[in-house]
């Protein structure tokens, strides 16, 4: 077997950026070969002009074959044949005892004040609907009102399922008086991120040339929680093809202040929560896109191991880092969630079947816990208060804390080519009709401009940055296997790059406001396949502070 040659793999670098670029325009459009030498510098090549008259007629030919790619459309379900495999070598995942039998609590009476229903736990209103203190479809009224009442404030929904919600709250309401009981989240309501299909909505993508989409299909998540019992009310905004907080029409505020913006991409979701206009939603992570609204919007976001939930019926923007999650009040909430969503799906073939569980009365004291000692003192954010506060109350709570470092020797700067490259082919006929065009942002951080910019990245790239992710995997196995968690601030750091890349799980917990009054969070990482760790520190955390009780003023007239 011989191997290549660096003259053949910049040759090849050279010939996948150039198709590229001729990709992006008309099938009829003539290329020259002083094209072929413009395109050099953009990788920093300076072939001769032998290779150069070697390499034209190449390209000319396999410009044919690009041409023919693009006469079979692919629907949007289809993964590619190469699919990312989080697991390090060697590595086994930690046994799991299950989820438990949820405990509901009794005696939950109704508030005086009928607005306070809007923050209560799921476990407080199982028990109101579970001993008929309050009917499904009488919830349900109650949240499809806030969410009428506060979304012109907001900003954070895109479709009311007001139709659905009321049929589905009516046949809650009825199993429940025929002696049938689902489950903790029998009749419950949520909403969901606009990223997931549901049939007879639009799906919105919160993209203007999407605005009107209809999937006539529904995600296998949202049909576990309906399975459940959960009852859904709406469809949440998510930033403009899963970027920020701006949407086709507006930008998704954040219930504390509105000046400012709820972060995104899963920005409805958190807006809508913490404002309890819903008791929780689901939303998606490709690199920070749960931990940047539960941080903004001061609720509790769980990030699950890469393959643990089903993304079929949802947006593809990166095949290799997508993540779906639950966000709510608490960490038992999120487990709650967690627990009904998770598990193998015939219908998306990077989930898994590998033990899955959490037991929230486990001793908490047995974790073995590490923290990033130095990006913690290095932090400059008005967050590091309550991040070092934190800090105190596990010592307090009896938790041993291990300095430990993240990796560095490792090219992060070029690791976005992955995301770009695998959103550029997913979204490669927005590109190439120009629709793209019509999106709202066109600056240079856009979701618009970065996919235009997708159509440069070459094919060698992206494999070199693959094989850089897995010299990453293996580092960050190496620190994690001595422990079962991490603390890290959520943002100043290195942190989420590294785990979305790699597939870690995190739970994002809020510890308080800073000086001007916004909430802050700090970040847990549990071990690939995990969970359960995490959840339970961050309960045992909450069960000790009541971080995960505040909520912003005003939305309880």
């Amino acid at each position: 077997m011989h191997l290549p040659t660096k003259k053949t793999i910049q040759l090849l670098a050279l010939s996948s950026i150039i198709l590229m670029t001729i990709a992006c325009s008309s099938s009829k459009s003539e290329f020259s070969k002083k094209d072929v030498v413009r395109s050099q510098k953009l990788l920093g090549l300076d072939f001769d002009k032998k290779y150069i008259d070697t390499l034209y007629p190449y390209l000319k030919r396999n410009k044919e074959g690009f041409d023919s790619l693009r006469k079979y459309t692919l629907d949007n379900d289809v993964f590619p044949a190469i699919q990312f495999n989080p697991l390090p070598l060697n590595f086994s995942p930690k046994p799991q005892a299950g989820f438990p039998d949820w405990e509901i609590p009794e005696n939950v009476k109704l508030p005086s004040k009928e607005a306070d229903l809007a923050f209560y736990t799921i476990p407080q209103l199982a028990s109101l609907i579970k001993d008929k203190e309050i009917s499904s479809l009488k919830l349900t009224e109650f949240f499809i009102a806030r969410l009428k009442k506060y979304n012109p404030i907001l900003q954070c929904t895109i479709t009311i399922t007001e139709e659905m919600a009321f049929e589905q709250a009516k046949k809650m309401d009825q199993e429940l008086a025929n002696g049938q009981y689902r489950g903790i989240l029998h009749g419950i309501p949520y909403g969901v991120k606009d990223l997931m299909a549901v049939e007879g909505y639009k799906t919105t993508w919160g993209a203007e040339p999407y605005r009107d989409q209809q999937i006539e299909m529904t995600a296998t998540v949202i049909e576990k929680l309906q399975n459940a019992g959960a009852v859904l009310v709406a469809k949440l905004v998510s930033g403009s093809l899963a970027r920020g907080d701006v949407w086709f029409d507006g930008k998704t505020k954040n219930p504390w202040d509105t000046e400012q913006g709820a972060t995104g991409s899963s920005a409805g979701s958190g807006s809508a929560t913490s404002a309890g206009l819903v008791p929780f939603a689901l939303g998606t992570e490709t690199l920070g896109s749960i931990t940047s609204p539960s941080t903004r919007n001061g609720i509790t976001g769980l990030r699950p191991t890469y393959g643990r939930v089903s993304r079929q019926g949802v947006m593809s923007l990166s095949w290799s880092m997508d993540k779906v999650g639950p966000m709510a009040r608490s960490a038992e909430d999120c487990a709650i969630v967690y627990s009904v969503i998770t598990g193998k799906d015939p219908k998306d073939g990077t989930t898994t079947d590998y033990p899955d569980g959490f037991e929230p009365n486990k001793d908490y004291k047995s974790l073995r816990v590490a923290y990033l000692k130095k990006d913690i003192e290095k932090d400059t954010s008005l967050s590091k208060p309550n991040l070092e506060k934190a800090l105190e109350t596990f010592k307090k709570m009896g938790i041993t804390l291990n300095e430990v470092e993240l990796p560095e020797d490792v090219p992060y700067s070029s690791f976005d080519v992955i995301l770009r490259a695998e959103a550029g082919a997913f979204f490669d006929d927005l590109v190439r009709s120009r629709n793209v065009d019509k999106m709202v942002e066109q600056d240079q951080r856009s979701r618009a401009n970065s996919l235009r910019q997708a159509r440069f990245i070459p094919a060698v790239e992206y494999l070199q940055a693959n094989r850089h992710r897995q010299v990453l995997i293996e580092k960050m196995e190496d620190i994690m296997k001595n422990y079962d968690i991490l603390i890290s601030p959520t943002f100043g750091n290195r942190q989420l790059i590294i785990t979305n890349l790699t597939g870690h799980p995190v739970i994002a917990i809020p510890t308080g406001l800073d000086k001007e009054k916004h909430p802050t969070s700090i970040t847990l990482v549990g071990n690939l396949y995990d969970e359960a760790s995490i959840l339970l520190l961050a309960k045992a955390f909450q069960d000790n502070t009541e971080f995960d009780e505040m909520h912003p003023k005003g939305y309880t007239d």
